[in-house]
């Protein structure tokens, strides 16, 4: 054996000896959050100029640098668990995320509700995301010792892989509303207010990307012409999602909606005051949620939901309720991915001309040819566009 290889081998044994002897787990390097960096450009020069009396007094730099000097390097050495094995050494007991109140998660483990801070290697770890843990997240978390005139509550040590999360964007960071979830039941109202096809195409691009069922659900029929709701419905039914017309004032579809939540996990979503806590309580009158009026004036629901909650229902399985939305923000599914998630683009994609085409300016674009033709809904095509293209569906979510 050659020197080199000799040096080579004794390097490799004695780091693995080192790693064995310190149990600390693996270093890995991670982001500070953006407002810890320095700025890379100056944003200020209206307000220089303006304090200015003379000339030679404001004196812009010649150049300067697109990303703050050091940017790259600004990183922070944090060690984590292997596979949680610490959490499991530190006498933790395992539980479910049943609802977040600000920093607070609090945490089900089948007997009691605790309120748990989260460790802060957590949300290190998580940094791009504006909460660690979510509803629905399955957790270890340790009981701080009991201290006079302070009451018992838990830390979360560890966070089980997701299996599905339903993500949107918030800012510059991305917000999972529900993990491990299998189906999401979007619902739209017949009126009051009125549906938004291109709402509802949003929320089944969220619910693909993060590995979940959607289910299409009108709301309060009773308020429209029965062939209007099957028309808005029949776009997403020839198409293979699960649909469902439904009145939780009438009490129209409700045992073929309880026959889909049951055991199943599954979060509802949609826009204010299409009325997902109604059905809620229809499927459930002893769950009791809150419920509001629709304005007349603006004809958009008022926010009654303020915290996602995991709630267990009596013929199996668990339901969230989410606060309502009036835009759903998709910033983090990567433009390359959503024709993936239209599933009625699938079949004309390959009949493209350009193998990267993007169905929106290309010429002999076999979906735009579908449209044209009326074999595609235009409805959807809009929505693909406008999910493609615009900043406001790609952008800041307004609640």
């Amino acid at each position: 054996m050659t020197r080199a290889a000799r040096v080579r081998d004794n390097g490799i044994q004695y780091m693995a000896k080192k790693k064995k002897k310190s149990g600390r787990g693996q270093k890995v390097r991670v982001e500070f959050r953006r407002n810890r960096a320095p700025q890379a450009r100056k944003k200020d020069w209206t307000e220089l100029a303006g304090n200015s009396t003379r000339a030679e007094e404001f004196d812009p730099d010649s150049s300067e640098r697109v990303v703050a000097k050091g940017g790259l390097s600004r990183k922070r050495t944090i060690v984590i668990d292997d596979d949680g094995e610490r959490a499991q050494a530190k006498e933790t007991r395992p539980g479910v995320v049943v609802r977040m109140f600000g920093l607070i998660a609090h945490v089900d483990d089948g007997q009691n509700v605790w309120p748990c801070t989260v460790r802060r290697v957590l949300r290190t770890l998580r940094i791009n995301e504006r909460s660690a843990v979510t509803v629905g997240d399955r957790v270890r978390f340790s009981i701080t010792e009991e201290r006079k005139g302070i009451e018992q509550a838990g830390v979360v040590e560890h966070v089980e892989p997701r299996t599905s999360e339903l993500k949107r964007s918030a800012g510059r960071r991305e917000h999972a509303v529900a993990a491990n979830i299998d189906n999401v039941v979007i619902v739209s109202s017949a009126d009051m207010p009125k549906p938004r096809p291109n709402l509802v195409d949003r929320y089944i691009v969220s619910a693909l990307h993060g590995r979940m069922k959607p289910i299409i659900c009108m709301n309060k029929i009773d308020l429209a012409d029965a062939d209007e709701v099957d028309a808005f419905l029949k776009i997403y039914r020839d198409i293979g999602h699960e649909t469902l017309a439904v009145s939780a004032e009438s009490g129209r579809g409700i045992e073929q909606l309880r026959a889909l939540l049951a055991n199943h996990s599954t979060v509802f979503a949609g826009q204010s005051g299409v009325g997902k806590s109604s059905l809620l309580n229809a499927v459930q009158p002893g769950l009791k949620l809150k419920v509001g009026a629709v304005s007349e004036d603006s004809t958009k629901g008022r926010h009654t939901t303020s915290l996602a909650s995991l709630l267990k229902l009596d013929g199996g399985g668990y339901v969230v309720d989410t606060p309502g939305v009036r835009s759903f923000d998709l910033s983090c599914v990567p433009r390359e991915l959503l024709e993936s998630y239209f599933v009625d683009f699938a079949k004309l994609v390959p009949d493209c001309k350009y193998p990267d085409c993007t169905h929106i300016h290309e010429s002999e674009c076999a979906v735009k040819s579908a449209v044209e033709a009326g074999e595609l809904s235009i409805a959807r095509y809009e929505s693909y566009v406008r999910l493609f293209t615009d900043p406001e569906f790609r952008g800041n979510a307004t609640f």
